[in-house]
């Protein structure tokens, strides 16, 4: 059987529409080009869109027998050291880039999350001994155990660095207000805090834009693809890493609506990469340690320790970061993981409070669990009363719609951030901007407020007098003139009377547009204490209304802030049961574990109705090939043979290398995983399938020349073992750098023992959930489509599943396109 080419006259009808859709912005919003994988077209010859999406379609069963492109590459970044060296020109960068999010792009490649059983897997394996498994297992340990300790000093590096800088400009700032305030000429005051905030925030954003974009943002979106097996490029390097930790600091010095939380997850995550393959490709450096867990699947379940133990630095929430990785991350879970996961969040939180509370310069009092910790709670004060739970439960309601109302605003940025701003330049400019905008409307906010409350101790950071008596402060100044974190804990805690209604309405107000515009900007950011911030001001308003109103007293506002902040949150990350858990620990209240799990089912039920949640509202904007828990509901109809893509390019079992070049060269049929299937072609024996193997083990084998002459095909190839191939892993070399001369192009190469000889089939009758099920539950990455005589008809892969979803006039199928 000869390897079989996809030709169809129908795609040249498909092409013309390819045109307005060759470039798009990337998670950074950064413009691309065409995907690494892939040279450019020629002029006017755009790549055409998959699976008969052209005008010239006729029928679905004709269309996907038109074209097949089997998955992306894994784990292949053949242009990698190319970006690195990408100048930004001009005329690259069109005014405007047309986006739509019907289409799904084919520039993500996915990740192997199912290990090839090949003869040299098998022969390692049945060579390790019990004390050897045991051994590997210990490691698994120590690695999690390093992903926690890392994760936690980066986290007090963060905070260490963050205070030190915010209370430098903050001390600065306000000496320059007070001076004036007795002079005149507050407007100097106004511009100083302006320049600092965007000088910072500048740096913050330069960073990113033009050293490594997949950093901007919260991250989260990224490490939830890449734990459901979408390779995002650059997510987990080292030099990833140092931009969002710099950059991180940055933004919330630079006074932007922020928080560095959120960040800490992706911190984590890259951590937990690097730890567990003993090198960085980054550094070329080679520790020659864990070589066993270089591999997609173990990498993963790292991956997703360094997720939790993010979440549990962040909040002091080990159980929370737990089930943070359940909920919204791991794809693929078991109980052991669980238990190695809760390890490294424990390890993260108590090396943070270990070194913090050193830090703070009382070493025995380990009072900081995590970088965020909103105090201890008054369980008299606190306590609810049953008639209470149905005023929790419109507060959820009311989280539910204004997250909704953020995020649908947040999407229409986003939109129009793809289309026009995408100029690495025009997004630092951004950035300035609303750095500057901040710090006016902070300013303007504090200036017109009367709201002066009495000074007590050191309640207040930074207490900024202005035309208050003396030994009173400006209440608008506790919200505007802090960090977030502070802010949030002092609308948690400070006593009754503290805050005027009018100040909170105007903070809430302006702080809900300030959250939203600097979501999504080209810098490293988080939104979950912005998100907490808005809900502790309206819940605390909400309190302070419900005591006029009823003239009670266990209305009091602490308890309802806790709760608006609850809403608020879920209403926008629409997370539930990692969330009840995180507000649980970082509170150190389970009293009100009950309210605050019915405010964040209703905030999510709520919001649910109107819009997607902001996470997955980012991942569909990207059109990433995301796989949900669960196929649509209505897709019974459809079967794998009107899903598949085909027809499959089949190598044989022994195959002539020339062959295997070519297919592998071949730009416009850039597959990544290649049916085995029988050497007798002049026999009437059916060509069965017979194995699977994938793009970076030929390009191992050509790599080594693991080939023998045709006239000799009695001799033994040369052996390679799995080392060679882990060695090669993450970044196998593009075959454009492997040199086959025409002498060894006659040769064979017998991939009998390198192949996967037991690849995951289905039957073409088999529904559309069913192969979904089995595909997500196994974390596959080809599944073969064969017939009842075991011919390989076609090949599922996620692309093909991604791209049926469920709209709002049911069942959508998204059209594919090189984006």
């Amino acid at each position: 059987m000869t390897p079989m080419r996809a030709a169809d006259t129908e795609l040249r009808s498909a092409r013309p529409r390819m045109a307005n859709v060759a470039k798009k912005v990337s998670w950074s919003g950064r413009a691309r080009d065409e995907p690494e994988t892939e040279p450019e077209p020629e002029p006017g010859e755009a790549t055409p869109l998959l699976n008969g999406a052209g005008p010239g379609r006729r029928s679905r069963q004709f269309t996907h027998s038109s074209f097949l492109r089997i998955g992306q590459l894994s784990n292949v970044d053949l242009d990698d050291d190319a970006h690195e060296l990408e100048t930004e020109v001009p005329h690259q960068f069109p005014n405007e880039i047309p986006h739509n999010e019907k289409l799904l792009s084919l520039k993500y490649e996915s990740l192997d999350y199912d290990n090839s059983e090949n003869q040299l897997f098998l022969e390692e394996e049945r060579r390790i001994n019990h004390a050897a498994f045991q051994t590997v297992e210990i490691k698994r340990w120590v690695i999690c155990g390093m992903i926690g300790i890392l994760t936690g000093l980066v986290a007090c590096f963060i905070d260490i660095v963050v205070e030190k800088l915010a209370g430098l400009k903050y001390k600065v700032v306000k000496d320059n207000i007070d001076k004036f305030t007795e002079k005149g000429g507050l407007s100097f005051s106004l511009l100083l805090w302006a320049t600092l905030n965007s000088s910072v925030v500048m740096v913050g954003s330069i960073i990113v834009a033009f050293i490594e974009p997949v950093a901007a943002g919260s991250g989260i979106p990224q490490i939830k693809c890449y734990l459901n097996g979408v390779k995002i490029p650059h997510v987990v390097r080292l030099k990833t890493l140092m931009v969002k930790v710099c950059g991180v600091i940055l933004s919330v010095v630079g006074g932007l609506a922020v928080g560095k939380e959120g960040p800490m997850i992706h911190s984590g995550a890259v951590i937990a990469a690097g730890i567990s393959q003993g090198r960085s490709t980054s550094l070329k450096r080679d520790f020659k340690i864990f070589e066993y867990f270089r591999r997609d699947t173990e990498k993963r379940d790292f991956v997703s320790a360094g997720a939790a133990a993010g979440v549990s630095a962040a909040f002091g929430a080990p159980v929370g970061g737990v089930l943070f990785s359940l909920e919204e991350g791991a794809s693929f879970w078991n109980q052991f993981l669980t238990w190695r996961i809760f390890f490294a969040s424990m390890i993260s939180t108590f090396t943070l409070n270990s070194v913090l509370s050193v830090y703070h310069g009382n070493a025995w009092d380990l009072s900081n669990p995590g970088l965020i910790n909103f105090g201890r709670f008054d369980n008299e004060k606190m306590e609810y009363t049953i008639q209470e739970i149905p005023i929790f439960i419109v507060m959820g309601v009311v989280g539910g719609i204004l997250g909704a109302m953020f995020n649908a605003l947040n999407y229409w940025l986003t939109m129009f951030r793809i289309r026009y701003i995408h100029r690495p330049c025009l997004q630092v400019v951004e950035a300035m901007l609303v750095a500057a905008v901040t710090a006016a409307v902070g300013f303007v906010m504090i200036y017109c407020s009367r709201d002066c409350q009495p000074l007590q101790g050191n309640a207040v950071a930074y207490p900024l007098q202005l035309f208050c008596a003396d030994g009173e402060y400006n209440s608008m100044a506790t919200a505007f003139f802090n960090t977030p974190e502070k802010s949030v804990v002092s609308l948690f805690h400070d006593p009754p009377g503290t805050y005027n209604p009018m100040t909170l309405g105007m903070f809430t107000l302006m702080y809900f547009f300030l959250a939203c515009w600097t979501y999504g900007l080209t810098v490293s950011a988080g939104v979950f204490i912005p998100s907490l911030l808005i809900g502790a001001a309206w819940g605390r308003l909400f309190g302070i209304s419900l005591s006029y109103l009823t003239g009670s007293i266990w209305a009091d506002p602490g308890k309802y802030a806790l709760m608006g902040a609850a809403a608020q949150l879920g209403g926008i990350v629409r997370m539930t049961l990692s969330l009840t858990v995180i507000m649980m620990e970082a509170t150190s209240n389970v009293t009100y574990g009950f309210p605050i799990m019915l405010v964040l089912m209703t905030a999510k039920i709520v919001g649910d109705f109107f819009v997607e949640g902001l996470y997955d509202m980012h991942i569909q904007l990207q059109s990433v090939p995301f796989l949900h828990w669960e196929a649509p509901v209505t897709s019974h109809s459809l079967t794998a043979r009107e899903v598949m893509s085909t027809p499959v390019t089949c190598l044989r079992r022994k195959e002539k290398v020339g062959t295997i070049v070519d297919i592998l060269s071949d730009a416009s049929s850039n597959h990544n995983g290649f049916p085995v299937v029988e050497n007798e072609t002049d026999t009437m024996q059916v060509a069965g399938l017979r194995g699977l193997i994938l793009r970076s083990q030929l390009i191992v084998l050509l790599k080594h020349k693991v080939f023998v002459e045709r006239a000799n095909l009695s001799l033994v190839q040369r052996r390679l073992k799995l080392k060679d191939f882990r060695d090669a892993y993450p970044r196998f070399p593009p075959i454009q750098s492997i040199h086959v001369s025409q002498d060894e192009r006659e040769c064979m190469m017998d991939l009998t023992e390198f192949m996967n000889p037991s690849p995951y089939t289905v039957p073409q009758e088999a529904s559309l959930p069913r192969v979904f099920k089995l595909f997500r539950a196994l974390g596959l990455r080809h599944l073969v489509v064969v017939d009842n005589r075991n011919e390989v008809v076609g090949m599922v892969t996620r692309k093909d599943l991604a791209r049926y979803r469920l709209g709002k006039e049911g069942l959508e199928e998204l059209s594919l396109a090189q984006t």
